[in-house]
């Protein structure tokens, strides 16, 4: 289970204007704002962009100034492997060591979607055993119900993170998870696709990455 919510995309504009910069070619800038306050590539602009985004990463830098915030709820085994991405990355996430005996236990804490009945079952026992190591820490503080809790939380637990990403960062995520055996990355790379340009710009799957 993935799920990816509040997603804002920031400074195209500037972007563009910079990637005008090296030919002083700003006159030809024909992009615009809707009236819903989107900002709209127009045919110079988006073909610019489309040129230089294929013509490889030095190039392509103007990329690198499009922000992205977007709040996602994982499973800790799909954010162990989201870690690798460090480069141009910030996130805030939920606190599991300070906030985890916070509220009671329950199935919907967990990525559960593709388990079988049988292990299903067996999970609703962890998350039972979870809620009886909640309430004796609470009831006690004993440090030693904190780390039982810690220690035997399933990779499974959803965790909440606030992430600032740019397009350039977006471009090695999507090819190096878009065939990934996780499905959690395939919904994440649809949900590039969505972002403005995200096809033009980050996808482009017939153009050269380089």
């Amino acid at each position: 289970m993935i799920l990816l919510e509040r997603t804002s995309v920031m400074n195209l504009e500037n972007a563009i204007r910079g990637a005008r910069n090296p030919m002083n070619s700003w006159n030809r800038m024909d992009s615009y704002y809707d009236e819903d306050g989107n900002y709209v590539l127009g045919e110079n602009d988006l073909g610019l962009a489309k040129r230089l985004r294929k013509a490889g990463s030095d190039h392509r830098k103007f990329i690198r100034q499009i922000f992205v915030s977007v709040d996602i709820t994982a499973p800790l085994y799909w954010w162990k492997e989201y870690d690798t991405y460090k480069v141009a990355t910030v996130a805030n996430s939920t606190s599991t060591m300070h906030k985890i005996q916070a509220k009671e236990f329950s199935l919907s804490d967990f990525s559960c979607d593709r388990m079988t009945d049988e292990t299903l079952m067996q999970m609703q026992g962890v998350v039972d055993y979870l809620e009886v190591l909640r309430k004796k820490f609470i009831q006690t503080k004993d440090k030693q119900y904190w780390y039982d809790m810690i220690q035997f939380l399933p990779s499974s637990y959803n965790q909440m993170r606030t992430c600032t990403l740019n397009y350039e960062t977006l471009i090695n995520i999507y090819y190096a998870r878009k065939d990934h055996k996780l499905d959690e990355w395939h919904v994440f790379c649809r949900w590039i696709e969505s972002l403005p340009y995200g096809k033009e710009l980050i996808a482009a799957a017939d153009e050269n990455i380089g």
